[in-house]
């Protein structure tokens, strides 16, 4: 019997299923009315960022609302979505870029990593690139680990994996 129970918390995005709620998106935003002779395109780029571009920011919000609708049902957190500004692109078009936030950054990870610590529950979390590694005892100290974290908004989107 393992000594030792483990589980490792990442921040990761399926870019899969950003492309197939795009495609969804896409596809829904053809047959509405309000988007009839409007020159709307949602793209994504080298699979870190997605692009949008149509005739004006009223267009804009409702195709972010499609497309966060579309994520939200395919099992992509809002979270993992890092709006940069509204630009205004070539013919009176505006563009907003959506870069995916995939990995925790540093500062996220020691936000984390203290948060753990300070709730005096009998683990220990290590950091490693950009994923943390709790490590603890007895497994009812790891859920409850984990109860603790989901409880908790960090502003990133958490998933739990190789629990052992």
């Amino acid at each position: 019997m393992a000594s030792s129970f483990s589980f490792d918390i990442v921040s990761q995005v399926d870019v899969q299923e950003v492309k197939n709620s795009i495609n969804q998106s896409m596809k829904e935003i053809e047959q509405r009315y309000d988007f009839k002779g409007s020159k709307t395109e949602i793209e994504i780029i080298k699979d870190e960022e997605i692009k949008i571009t149509t005739d004006d920011e009223y267009k804009l919000s409702a195709v972010i609302d499609i497309l966060k609708g579309k994520l939200i049902k395919r099992g992509v957190s809002p979270k993992a979505l890092d709006f940069l500004k509204i630009e205004k692109a070539a013919l009176g078009l505006v563009r907003q870029n959506i870069k995916l936030i995939n990995g925790l950054s540093k500062e996220k990870t020691k936000d984390i990593v203290s948060s753990i610590k300070n709730s005096k529950i009998k683990v220990q979390p290590q950091i490693i690139d950009d994923r943390i590694r709790v490590v603890g005892k007895n497994k009812d100290d790891l859920q409850q680990a984990i109860g603790f974290l989901k409880s908790n908004d960090f502003g990133v989107e958490l998933q739990f994996n190789n629990y052992r």
